[in-house]
């Protein structure tokens, strides 16, 4: 299988290209263009890789992730989360490909309640309602690569992590260094994802595809949005706790904060407004691909202790 590869520079593409260059897919052939190579702003750039490289999969998780800096330049967010996978859905089509893309919590407004008001997490059949640029920009993309009708696979995601790039858990761990005293947001809730478990699932699916005796038929039964989450939710606040418990009993710090406050997310503001829930249901991608799926915490826990 020959798999175009997007968005190396970030987390998510990094943990995909390490895995998958391992010697257990000898079999793939990766090629991961950086932007030099492959610029998803420039479509004669995206139809010119095509073209050269014949792809049997594109997987897709390049995007424009600056959610405040999205506000003031909408332009570029829609060129890489709306208009570049427009134009891989409509080039996968054509060739008769899959395309694999990966998506957002954002695209919801994060009002989901019960009738007590108790935060409900959202399924792949709740209206989208996003209420920033950036999660306008990730849902116009997954309507274009539906309205498409390529074969597809759109994984939402939330609050990824890892151990390289810029994320949460890299800014708690120098901030814990610098300070003796850390305010978190504690109203905003969601589910905290490791770049590695994602890609290692990720993979896992498409392993259910190599190995598939009629791949036409495994893409038309399969093909759809699903949430590909860890189990559990937490606040920013408890994600920040379980960082530095983990971090400090695993030896990576060694100075932590004397103390840890929770703020309402109105103390924090930010150009781009936060859902207060995104937390994602995951049962429809555990049943539908028979995946055991861990805690959030544990996910953490195995990204620490590298």
């Amino acid at each position: 299988m020959k798999i175009l590869l997007t968005g190396t520079s970030g987390q998510l593409g990094r943990a995909l290209q390490t895995q998958l260059s391992g010697e257990r897919y000898q079999q793939i052939e990766l090629f991961a263009p950086i932007r030099a190579q492959m610029d998803l702003k420039d479509p004669q750039s995206i139809q010119r890789t095509l073209d050269d490289f014949q792809p049997d999969l594109i997987v897709n998780p390049a995007a424009y992730t600056a959610v405040d800096l999205a506000e003031s330049e909408p332009q570029a967010a829609f060129l890489v989360n709306t208009a570049a996978p427009a134009l891989l859905a409509k080039e996968a089509k054509s060739r008769n490909i899959g395309l694999v893309h990966f998506s957002t919590d954002y695209v919801f407004d994060g009002s989901k309640r019960d009738t007590q008001g108790a935060l409900v997490a959202y399924t792949e059949t709740d209206a989208p309602c996003p209420i920033n640029i950036y999660g306008q920009s990730k849902l116009e993309g997954e309507i274009a690569i539906r309205e498409s009708g390529c074969k597809h696979l759109i994984f939402r995601t939330s609050w990824v992590y890892s151990l390289f790039g810029k994320n949460f858990l890299l800014t708690i761990l120098r901030l814990a260094q610098e300070r003796d005293q850390l305010s978190i947001v504690n109203d905003q809730f969601g589910v905290p994802n490791s770049a590695a478990w994602l890609a290692e699932s990720c993979i896992k699916i498409l392993e259910q595809l190599g190995s598939s005796q009629n791949q036409e038929a495994w893409w038309k039964k399969n093909s759809g949005t699903y949430n590909l989450a860890l189990s559990g939710y937490t606040s920013w606040f408890g994600f920040t706790q379980e960082i530095l418990h983990l971090a400090t009993s695993s030896g990576r710090l060694q100075k932590t904060p004397n103390s840890v406050l929770g703020i309402p997310a109105s103390q924090y503001p930010t150009p781009a407004r936060r859902p207060s829930n995104s937390i994602l249901c995951n049962a429809k991608l555990a049943d539908n691909f028979s995946l055991q799926i861990p805690s959030w915490q544990s996910a953490l826990a195995i990204c620490l202790s590298n």
